[in-house]
């Protein structure tokens, strides 16, 4: 099955494979050249990820930290840029390292280009991070 690629519907698709562990096919919905950027990091904690490589490698050890179950409250906002759109949601399921759980409230605002997501802007709240076991091997810290 090919990837939606309608913003909505591509963001969508790509929380189901989060949910299902499949960080391969969620970074298969990256465009080469696209960047992730997390504008309230704190330091040492990347701010800016750039190309699909540098996604894949931030993400890949993921799974092995927080387990998702689901994302609650996800609601989509479109922009007068019919290739933006802005997603509130909440991510919730556990931390593998100490099995407490996780529950983080998310805006992102993600661009779409051909099909693939070119841009991804990931608000969050740093303050989370004191948390045992959310040290993930791609954050650099």
């Amino acid at each position: 099955m090919s990837a939606p690629t309608a913003p909505a519907d591509l963001y969508r698709h790509s929380l189901r494979l989060l949910l299902e562990k499949d960080i391969d096919a969620w970074v298969g919905l990256w465009a080469e050249d696209g960047v992730m950027e997390f504008p309230f990091a704190p330091p040492g904690r990347p701010r800016r990820l750039e190309g699909k490589e540098a996604v894949a490698a931030y993400m890949r050890p993921y799974p092995d930290h927080i387990d998702l179950h689901d994302f609650p409250d996800l609601r989509i906002h479109r922009t007068t840029d019919p290739e933006t759109i802005v997603a509130e949601m909440r991510g919730v399921g556990r931390l593998v390292k100490t099995d407490s759980p996780y529950d983080m409230t998310y805006i992102a605002v993600v661009t779409v280009r051909d099909g693939h997501i070119a841009s991804y802007r990931d608000y969050w709240n740093p303050l989370a991070l004191d948390e045992p076991g959310t040290d993930f091997a791609g954050s650099g810290r």
